[in-house]
């Protein structure tokens, strides 16, 4: 039996040892900015550090818990100077990162105040291969639309030094929702993308729809008092918020419609039982032609 064991064990103590020299490694936090709603973004920077759109990393923060480790995906793009994520507070050992980096006072936080952080990765994850494809749907449920802040960003880098070297030409954004207030800071960015879009009359390289899943009576009565309003009362972005859930099956077969003979990456981050229909969608709406439209399946839960 011990021969059978000493190869996975000897294995194993490698890799734990290599996580805790990179976990030893010192990260310096240069910035903290608080975004509404109670969310933190936390930048970073660690010398040797190169990450991949979507990735994620593990963090630890001793003057909290010395022991505990959270996986946090990356919002930065790779183009980026430093690497950042965000962090909405919700339990107990985000209550304590939130102290100790002095987001509860109103006074100006010195740099050499904020906490010793410990960061472990990054780690891949399936949104690395958004870059593969001519044309990508990318579909992300309540928070996790956080892989997207990176490759949006990724994207948009890429676009303005130097697109004719960009392979992926459309993208098409789902956002699902129960409440978009919580997500405040990424409806800014798709602000900050759609009026960079306009600028470079470029506006349909980036179709999005944000999806409302959940809203009481007073807050339907509001919608419809705005609705005629130029931009969303909601996200404030010109494109106005669903009410409700896609219905898939439309929105593949336009897709598909308007991309034949392509290959189409689908990207989900988001709940099992939404992974399940979108992969029983993309292999219904491939074509058995090799030279048809394919769907191409990568998904990520939590």
């Amino acid at each position: 039996t011990w021969k059978w064991v000493v190869g996975p064990m000897f294995l194993y103590l490698c890799e734990r040892l290599v996580r805790f020299w990179r976990s030893q490694q010192k990260v310096v936090i240069t910035k903290v900015v608080i975004h509404p709603f109670k969310t933190i973004e936390l930048q970073m920077m660690k010398k040797g550090f190169k990450m991949e759109v979507g990735q994620y990393i593990f963090v630890k923060c001793p003057a909290v818990s010395r022991l505990e480790w959270h996986p946090f995906t990356l919002t930065s793009a790779p183009e980026e100077d430093y690497f950042s994520i965000h962090v909405r507070i919700v339990g107990d050992w985000t209550e304590g990162l939130f102290n100790a980096c002095g987001c509860d006072k109103q006074e100006f936080q010195e740099a050499w105040k904020l906490p010793k952080i410990a960061v472990d990765g990054p780690f891949g994850t399936a949104s690395e291969d958004v870059f593969s494809y001519e044309t990508v749907m990318l579909v992300g449920a309540g928070i996790g639309v956080t892989p997207f802040a990176s490759v949006l960003k990724s994207v948009w880098y890429k676009y303005c030094h130097d697109a004719t070297n960009l392979k992926l030409k459309k993208i098409y954004f789902y956002w699902l929702c129960r409440d978009t207030h919580a997500f405040e800071w990424f409806a800014d960015l798709l602000q900050s993308l759609e009026a960079q879009m306009q600028e470079r009359n470029n506006a349909e390289f980036l179709s999005y729809n944000i999806y409302l899943t959940g809203w009481d009576e007073t807050q339907a009565t509001h919608f419809v008092v705005h609705h005629e309003e130029e931009k969303d009362v909601i996200t404030g972005l010109k494109q106005k918020t669903l009410y409700g859930r896609p219905n898939w099956e439309n929105e593949f077969k336009t897709i598909a419609g308007n991309h034949p003979g392509s290959r189409i990456g689908v990207f989900l981050c988001g709940p099992e039982g939404l992974a399940d229909t979108l992969n029983k969608q993309s292999i219904s709406n491939s074509e058995a032609d090799p030279r048809g439209v394919h769907f191409i399946f990568n998904k990520e839960n939590f």
